[in-house]
């Protein structure tokens, strides 16, 4: 495909996370193509994998304060990503969570949207958004909502551009018909399972990591091991969050705030087992967990489902389950983890992990992308 024209458009970039990590595949496998994003923030120390490429943005790069309050000018990005003239341009792929699938694209070529969620502001976590925002009351509050209203019509007349969805899990490829009655195939994000090293004997204390923020569901994690106080929990991260976590710890509780990728890995690396209550559309950190030969403890709901062996269904397996977001509910997934604690080998959790490698990623999104690009060529030519 080296003498095709290609646009790849990514939603923002302001760090690198599990998106990221995804473009940073995509751009190892088409390294001559162009790069579109809403707005560049990303900090010199993090842009090593997109090897000098020129970045094209939008006029949301250029308005106040949009380096920290870029996602408060979400009304203006549908508008804002409409503007990029990618009419020259063979193959279009777009890494959307949010407004990057709709560009605009002519018949003449092919599309494919590599979809981590539908815009989650606008459809499954509307409300939850609108209460954290304060936005769920009152003039602004019916504002916002009238917004999110028009940007949702905007979405899903925008799904008609894109020739071929790819979610990054079933359990997004289920949202994916919800939203927009597409299909979509799965690959499933990369992890850098080389990164971390399997350790087989493990120490006595529980680890949770992540950003403190609310749907984390950190505070819930460390309220039921404040109950569990014969049990030793180490948690790494900051965020909005922080202070009320520490307030409700118990002595058996450390809590690290932010640490480096070196200290992190370190803990999960000697960690018995991994906690993690969030909900995901796929979830990198419980898979690194598994790089580490370490179990995890996790919500059964999401992706998840799809990237943990629950205790009761493999003979292999590299995690136990909860079913709802309790505290009694954790207390008693760990009592069975530690009760079949011999069941559990970091062999098989690593080789579980080994599945989301990221050569497994460029693989499986290299044959399907020129797949359906000779597929597209093929039929416009009969058409001729």
């Amino acid at each position: 495909m080296s003498s095709i024209r290609i646009a790849i458009v990514h939603e923002w970039l302001v760090t690198y996370a599990g998106s990221e990590r995804v473009l940073e595949q995509i751009l190892s496998i088409y390294p001559d193509a162009d790069l579109f994003c809403v707005v560049d923030f990303l900090d010199n120390q993090q842009r090593g994998f997109i090897s000098g490429k020129k970045i094209n943005t939008t006029f949301i790069q250029y308005l106040p304060k949009a380096r920290s309050k870029y996602r408060s000018y979400l009304p203006l990005m549908p508008l804002a990503i409409e503007q990029f003239d990618l009419s020259s341009y063979d193959l279009v792929i777009s890494s959307s969570h949010a407004v990057a699938k709709g560009v605009l694209t002519g018949p003449d070529q092919l599309h494919i949207s590599y979809v981590h969620s539908p815009i989650r502001y606008a459809w499954n976590l509307q409300h939850q958004y609108l209460k954290e925002a304060g936005l769920n009351r009152g003039m602004k509050g019916w504002l916002a909502k009238w917004v999110l209203h028009k940007i949702r019509l905007w979405d899903l007349r925008t799904a008609n551009g894109v020739d071929s969805f790819i979610a990054n899990s079933y359990f997004i490829a289920r949202r994916i018909t919800k939203v927009y009655r597409r299909e979509s195939i799965v690959i499933y994000p990369p992890v850098d399972v080389r990164a971390f090293t399997q350790v087989d004997n493990k120490e006595s204390f529980y680890l949770a990591a992540s950003r403190l923020v609310p749907y984390k569901r950190i505070e819930l994690i460390v309220d039921a091991f404040s109950r569990m106080p014969d049990r030793r929990l180490v948690v790494i991260g900051d965020g909005p969050g922080f202070d009320r976590v520490k307030s409700i710890a118990g002595p058996n509780i450390e809590i690290l705030g932010y640490q480096k990728f070196e200290v992190l890995k370190d803990y999960m690396q000697r960690a018995q087992a991994f906690v993690f209550a969030a909900e995901e559309d796929f979830g990198i950190v419980p898979l690194e967990a598994q790089a580490c030969g370490t179990p995890v403890i996790a919500y059964g709901k999401g992706a998840l489902l799809e990237t943990i062996n629950d205790l009761s269904g493999t003979e292999e397996p590299t995690g136990v389950f909860f079913q709802s977001q309790t505290v009694n509910s954790i207390r008693d997934a760990v009592e069975r983890f530690e009760k079949n604690k011999d069941k559990f080998t970091a062999t098989a959790c690593r080789k579980n992990a080994e599945r989301f490698a990221p050569e497994v990623f460029r693989e499986s999104f290299a044959r399907f992308v020129n797949d359906k690009y000779e597929q597209f060529r093929k039929a416009l030519n009969t058409q001729k």
